[in-house]
């Protein structure tokens, strides 16, 4: 009879496999298990469309993964491809904002707005190495700097409303815009001002790059690593109750609140069951991927330059849609994060030929088919893309979490980014990875610091259970 594995890390996507890593490298025996086909969860490149197109499946921009302190020590040898621009947002009319690699050259190009970017940009790029780690760990641990993280956090918990009235020229108002609906929430709501606020810092400090060959890397470089240090990594091995798995040993789950409560089942005592009761998910998804015969045609020549774009239009129309999307509608015009990897890595695709997806936000659970609405946006801004499409494939919120489970409602956050649980993942504790069950953690983008790959969340739940051993 083999000798069960001193952890178990149930469920493959970055986290999962940051926490495998992080035990492995400790001395620690590790069997990861996975319950779908391949391992990857978030990361994974594969045919979605014809013969020769490499599409990732979720995530495909990789700012989180450049500045993550987990993957600056991990060494997996990812190479990661910056291109010149990092983000554009194309306007009606041929005009574009977007970030380049100069906080000074992105305010030279925002007008009378300029200076206050300026202003508030550079002190956060020049403190980004003392910012980034601490908002990439629990909230409630005392900041190395706090105040490095005070000059990030308290602009940061206004809503992108509030940062929005003091601009004035249409391109900064929307720039702003499109960085804070990354959050998926309303842009009236408190905290939505830190997304814009670390997503342009991230742009200027390590740029919003890609990794060469597709976002499956990640998980193949993670893989090599594990098996390397012995590891064992099962494939179709869905977990459905706790009492599969060993009596003894670690237990990191990469899982959902939700799912924790499912498998754990009666064991959970009943007020942590209510407080997992409690923890909110957010709107969902809806993506679109292409494989084109050409380039897409831009008419803003910045956007040609750059990987992701954000489609949307107006700061008020991206506003106006991202209220309506909170009070359940589907947006006639959504604000769509559009990304054209061939631009920098050619290898995606056939010559001459690129992929390309989008994606909007739509109520949880939809499964309106929003393909339409989508396209529109970009033909708004790039007329004749449509008589590019070779082939695409769309997925609803619904397909998405079939896909996978912890994309609950199709919420690719693994839980809305309110200021509540931004601050209290997945509710409030000391100790957010740890479980009331010996041995067990949660390890996912339901606990600090939330969605993004970055793999924090598998780091901060690995060194917690260490911890428990004396080994941290």
């Amino acid at each position: 009879m083999s000798r069960a594995p001193d952890a178990l890390v149930v469920g493959s996507g970055p986290n999962g496999m940051a926490a495998a890593l992080t035990l492995a490298r400790a001395g620690l025996s590790v069997e990861v298990r996975e319950g779908a086909a391949s391992l990857g969860g978030g990361c994974r490149t594969e045919a979605l469309t014809l013969p020769g197109f490499s599409h990732d499946v979720c995530s495909t921009v990789h700012p989180l993964l450049a500045a993550s302190p987990f993957f600056r020590g991990a060494d997996l040898g990812l190479e990661l491809l910056r291109p010149p621009v990092a983000v554009a947002h194309p306007l009606d009319g041929g005009d574009a904002a977007a970030i380049t690699g100069s906080v000074f050259e992105t305010a030279a190009a925002l007008g009378t707005d300029g200076r206050r970017y300026e202003r508030t940009m550079d002190p956060l790029v020049e403190r980004l190495e003392q910012i980034v780690p601490a908002v990439l760990a629990p909230l409630l641990r005392p900041p190395r700097h706090p105040l490095a993280l005070a000059r990030f956090g308290l602009p940061g918990l206004l809503p992108a409303g509030v940062l929005a009235a003091g601009l004035r020229t249409p391109r900064a108002r929307a720039l702003l815009a499109g960085l804070a609906a990354h959050s998926m929430r309303p842009l009236s709501s408190p905290g939505t001002g830190a997304f814009a606020l670390l997503l342009g810092m991230l742009a200027h400090g390590v740029g919003w790059p890609v990794v060469a060959g597709g976002s499956a890397r990640i998980t193949e470089a993670f893989a090599e690593q594990l098996a390397g240090a012995g590891a064992v990594l099962r494939t179709d091995s869905r977990l459905g109750d706790l009492g599969e798995l060993p009596d003894s040993g670690l237990k990191l789950l990469d899982v959902t609140p939700r799912a924790l409560a499912q498998i754990a089942g009666g064991r959970l005592p009943a007020n942590y069951r209510r407080a997992l009761g409690r923890f909110r998910y957010g709107v969902g998804a809806f993506k679109v991927d292409w494989a084109l015969s050409g380039p897409v045609p831009w008419e803003a020549p910045v956007c040609r330059e750059t990987a992701t774009l954000h489609l949307g239009g107006s700061y008020e129309e991206i506003a106006r849609g991202e209220a309506q999307l909170a009070a359940g509608g589907h947006p006639e015009h959504p604000f769509c994060i559009a990304v054209q990897p061939s631009v920098i890595d050619p290898s995606r695709a056939p010559a001459g030929r690129q992929t390309f997806y989008a994606y909007c936000h739509v109520p949880a659970g939809s499964e309106r088919d929003m393909t339409e609405r989508i396209e529109a946006q970009v033909e708004r801004f790039a007329p004749g893309f449509r008589d590019l499409i070779l082939s695409r494939t769309s997925r609803s919120a619904v397909a998405l979490e079939q896909h996978n489970p912890n994309y609950v409602g199709g919420d690719i956050n693994a839980g809305a980014a309110t200021l509540l649980q931004t601050i209290f993942r997945p509710m409030p504790s000391l100790r957010p990875y740890r479980t009331p069950l010996p041995g067990v953690y949660l390890c996912s983008s339901s606990t600090p610091p939330g969605g993004g790959v970055h793999g924090m969340c598998g780091e901060g739940a690995a060194r917690a259970a260490l911890a428990s051993l004396g080994l941290a």
